[in-house]
């Protein structure tokens, strides 16, 4: 994930804090059809999509590049935005409301160094697999959307 610490874009309010990350459904294609990445983070039984928080002066999109080459080990473009999760939690004794920015990622290459060392197991799975293996419902939620994207034909922007 990105460096922690000053540049991390958290507002605090008197109550809540607020933190923005940003990740990716990464796809790529063999000759089975299409294959999804997710990541089980160290010390823990979860499997999620690769995310992290969004670092000062970075776009959301930079962020997800970023996160899914540290934390999924692979260079990816982005298609299209997929949509935002929105959920609270504590961490450390405090109430974070955190919105994520999820987009549409196509597999280009390996990075190379592999995943970083805040990830257990970082792998490609045909969707079934994938979704069942995803923790949170809101990850599920963006996998079946990428999946429906790529079935229906992505159409890339055109700018």
């Amino acid at each position: 994930m990105g460096e922690r610490g000053k540049k991390e874009k958290i507002e605090k309010s008197s109550t809540v804090e607020r933190a923005f990350s940003a990740g990716g459904v990464v796809f790529k294609e063999d000759a089975k059809g299409f294959n999804f990445l997710i990541i089980k983070p160290v010390g823990t039984q979860r499997w999620q999509l690769p995310k992290g928080l969004i670092d000062g002066g970075e776009s959301s999109k930079e962020t997800a590049i970023r996160e899914v080459a540290e934390e999924g080990g692979v260079d990816a473009e982005i298609i299209i935005k997929l949509g935002n999760s929105k959920y609270f939690f504590v961490w450390e004794g405090k109430k974070i409301f955190k919105t994520v920015t999820f987009y549409l990622m196509r597999y280009v290459k390996d990075t190379g160094k592999g995943h970083d060392k805040e990830v257990d197991e970082a792998i490609f799975l045909p969707f079934e697999k994938a979704y069942e293996k995803l923790t949170f419902k809101d990850d599920k939620e963006f996998l079946q959307q990428a999946k429906e994207e790529i079935e229906q034909g992505i159409q890339e922007p055109l700018i």
